[in-house]
């Protein structure tokens, strides 16, 4: 197995690539599939907005908008939520999060809204980021779209919209590359294990 670096919650760990479940094909595939999905069952474009997390959830977000609209030939608001202080999860030590702008360029009162992320894991960054748009106001819905579910859920949250549904083990971590992050695309397996 190759040794590869990779990011979690802002702190570079180390671990083997174990699997790769998606490539780039793969990727562009399943986003074009939610995409219909998303159209299909938000009865209709008015109203609609997309919200991802920072990072990689507004890459996905972007990339489904645009599917939208080569299908559609609508034109889906998009804004950027950083949801870092409304995390229930972080430590008081030393490491200090990394705080982004939220970006939302449209009033969420009435909209109906996807939010989007590249893994549903324990629930609690989708918690964080319904917690920050309900600060902002209330929306006629908000619906959850996710390029990878792994599992282990802390909180009772479910993705309205699944790329793939990916069981992990606890020493395994779902590793997602974008082009516009990485300088490639794909999905990996990554067990977190030393020396296996």
């Amino acid at each position: 197995m190759m040794r590869e670096g990779f990011f979690d919650g802002g702190k570079r760990m180390e671990g083997n690539r174990k699997t790769t479940i998606m490539d780039g094909e793969t990727m562009q595939r399943t986003l074009k599939r939610i995409a219909h999905q998303i159209i299909e069952n938000t009865e209709g474009a008015k109203d609609l907005v997309f919200i991802g997390i920072a990072r990689r959830g507004v890459t996905i977000a972007q990339r489904i908008a645009g599917y939208i609209h080569e299908f559609e030939g609508v034109t889906i608001p998009i804004g950027t939520l950083d949801i870092t202080f409304y995390r229930d999860d972080l430590t008081h030590g030393s490491d200090q999060p990394v705080v982004g702008a939220s970006n939302l360029v449209f009033d969420v009162n009435g909209k109906k809204i996807v939010l989007f992320d590249d893994v549903l894991y324990t629930g609690r960054t989708a918690r964080a980021a319904m917690d920050a748009i309900m600060d902002l106001g209330r929306p006629n819905f908000i619906k959850f779209a996710v390029l990878v579910d792994r599992g282990h859920r802390e909180l009772p949250i479910r993705a309205d919209f699944v790329g793939k549904n990916v069981p992990t083990a606890a020493h395994e971590l779902i590793s997602v590359k974008v082009m516009e992050f990485d300088g490639e695309e794909s999905v990996d397996i990554c067990d977190l294990k030393n020396g296996d």
